[in-house]
């Protein structure tokens, strides 16, 4: 034992001592746990890691702890709101909403405030923001610690000056030990007076670096000089005095003997000391579509599509919203509006009309893509393929800065998917693009879809919407409506009126004489029948009319009888066989001086009903 103690005090076996110091500084903990081990030299590096692993333990409380904020509140919502399943819309007045949507609401508003507060939409999120500024902290103390290793390993080469100092010390009456200098009391006496001495001179002397220098050496002589006089018990002195002397010589080195490491300890106590002189900073305003999240009428009919597209679960609607401004700052929107993508693509994809309860509709036409060159133009590589869809969403944020986002208004648009004469599955460039849409408009457009009507649905795809399907959500797929070739023009009228459907969709609708003001009357002629049209005139004036026969295959004529007895019927057309090959409208008008009727005859002689669509108006002779 006296070998070994003997061993310790020389000056080659400090390096070991100043190691044993470091370990006792980084743990915080008493020496006496490592008293057995002197001979092995503990490495830092397993220990650094421990501080950071603490700190994302803490960070993922935190987070924990922010998502349990209100779930009482949330799950009380969604107990009593029961999912959509029809394409029926519903109110966005917030006085009509029950009142677990009007909680929801309020829940998210406040939600969104909060964010807006901490500017949460333009910088990071304050967990990970949290985890940078806890590291900090933890690489601070790693420095001080190394400065505290270069300032002990000098003191203790200094042994020649330190004989005079202790006795200099002796002479100071020191105040009545601590409990821990009780302890080693019991160890040997004579030398414990002498420790408490050295350790009440250490408090004495914290502004000095030379004084804690002293105090380190003087152990050291303290250290030889009882290994002579009982090796057995001097062993646990020296180790108990190296860890009094060092703990708090270690703390002190780092200020006094490296300056530059005290401002790195004052910095975050000013900062501390300055964040509550400074004003909490102004919420952020985020507007989408051109209208603020908060503080405007229209701001809750934005909330709310994002709410009904969540089901009404405020942290998930509140978690879309924040996507939905991430990825509109990502893509560009505000700069990608006043870009000019040309207008090759206007005949794909077009707006006419509004249906009947004046949503506006957008026709989309997947035929025009049998042209190869436009298909290539738009789906041959990925790049083209990134130019359709940024084409595609500059057209619908073009067409949703049109609707009218007041709690009364009409905030959702009609899709009408036209597939007469698409590329079949085969065309992998269309798919992927097709795909690559649905998932953006899903994730950031919810709710603008009033209905999806899909016309003229080849065989084929039924696949297809099988393959779709997994990417929708079920209130998304409760709006589609699916319509053959031979039912979808009627299909189309269910929804929208004849004269705001477009004549290459079975409507009336055109450039021309007559207009949307100008109704349209639909009749169903039955199978093997005529049907007679009749339109009265009192006076003279020009009369014109158009009609149309869906699939036609009908015998057609018109004629004017005057009301007067001895007056003769006028052939105005003579009858025809009108095939479905011929044009799809027929317009006519006739000069009429006196009072009678023009009276239209359609003859149906096939075994199948035939839909008829017609309209008429006068004007004076003079124009």
């Amino acid at each position: 034992m006296a070998e070994e103690t003997q061993k310790a005090a020389t000056p080659e076996a400090q390096p070991s001592a100043t190691t044993t110091e470091e370990v006792v500084v980084a743990e915080e903990k008493p020496a006496v746990i490592e008293k057995e081990t002197p001979a092995p030299v503990p490495e830092p590096e397993p220990v650094a890691p421990e501080k950071p692993a603490v700190v994302e333990d803490a960070v993922a409380v935190v987070e924990g702890a922010v998502e349990e904020e209100k779930p009482k509140e949330e799950t009380t919502g969604e107990v009593k709101i029961t999912q959509s399943v029809s394409f029926k819309e519903e109110t966005n007045v917030v006085g009509e909403l029950p009142e677990a949507q009007k909680k929801a609401l309020d829940d998210l508003k406040q939600l969104i405030q909060e964010a807006l507060n901490k500017h949460e939409f333009t910088t990071p999120p304050p967990a990970a923001a949290a985890a940078k500024e806890e590291e900090k902290p933890a690489e601070t103390e790693k420095v001080e610690v190394k400065e505290a290793e270069k300032t002990e390993a000098p003191s203790t080469s200094e042994e020649p000056k330190t004989e005079e100092e202790p006795k200099a010390t002796e002479a100071s009456t020191p105040p009545p030990p601590p409990p821990a200098v009780e302890e080693k009391v019991e160890v040997k006496e004579e030398k414990v007076e002498e420790k408490v001495e050295v350790k009440e001179e250490e408090k004495k002397a914290e502004p000095s670096a030379a004084a804690e220098t002293v105090v380190v050496s003087a152990t050291e002589v303290e250290k030889v000089a009882a290994v002579d006089e009982d090796g057995a018990k001097t062993v646990e002195a020296i180790e108990e005095t190296i860890v009094s002397v060092s703990a708090p010589a270690t703390e002190e080195a780092a200020p006094a003997a490296e300056p530059e490491a005290a401002p790195a300890e004052g910095e975050p106590k000013k900062e501390e000391e300055a964040t509550p002189d400074v004003p909490p900073p102004t919420p952020e305003e985020v507007f989408i579509w051109g209208i603020p999240l908060l503080g405007d009428e229209r701001s809750d009919v934005i909330l709310l599509k994002f709410l009904r597209a969540r089901d009404f679960k405020v942290k998930d609607a509140f978690t879309m919203i924040k996507n939905t401004v991430k990825w509109r700052k990502e893509f560009g929107i505000d700069a990608l509006l006043e870009e000019d993508l040309g207008t090759e693509l206007e005949k794909v994809v077009f707006t006419h009309g509004v249906d009947k309860e004046g949503h506006p509709v957008c026709y989309n036409a997947y035929g025009a893509f049998q042209d190869k060159e436009l298909y290539q133009n738009c789906f041959a590589d990925e790049e083209k393929r990134a130019k359709f869809l940024k084409w595609r969403i500059q057209f619908l944020e073009k067409s949703i800065r049109k609707l009218d986002f007041s709690p009364s208004g009409i905030c959702t648009i009609v899709q009408v998917s036209d597939l007469k004469n698409s590329p079949g599955p085969a065309k992998t460039g269309l798919r992927q693009a097709t795909n690559q849409a649905l998932s953006l408009l899903q994730d950031n457009y919810p709710e603008f879809v009033a209905k999806n009507v899909f016309i003229n649905v080849p065989w084929w795809y039924l696949t297809f919407s099988k393959m779709i399907s997994p990417f929708l959500t079920q209130r998304t797929k409760s709006k589609f409506v699916f319509a053959g070739p031979s039912k979808s023009a009627e299909t189309l009228f269910k929804y929208i009126a004849p004269e705001d459907v477009p004549v290459q969709y079975g409507g009336l609708s055109r450039d021309g004489e007559f207009t949307v003001a100008d109704s349209v009357t639909d009749v169903t002629i039955k199978p093997t029948s005529k049907h007679t049209v009749e339109f009265p005139v009192s006076e003279a004036c020009i009369l014109a009319w158009e009609l149309r026969v869906l699939g036609w295959d009908v015998s057609y004529e018109a004629e004017f009888m005057p009301s007067a007895e001895d007056g003769y019927t006028v052939i105005v057309s003579k009858t025809r066989k009108v095939t479905s090959t011929d044009e799809p409208v027929i317009s006519d008008t006739f000069k009429i001086g006196e009072p009678g009727k023009v009276v239209l005859t359609i003859d149906n002689q096939t075994s199948k009903k035939k839909k008829l669509l017609y309209r008429s108006k006068t004007k004076p002779i003079s124009e």
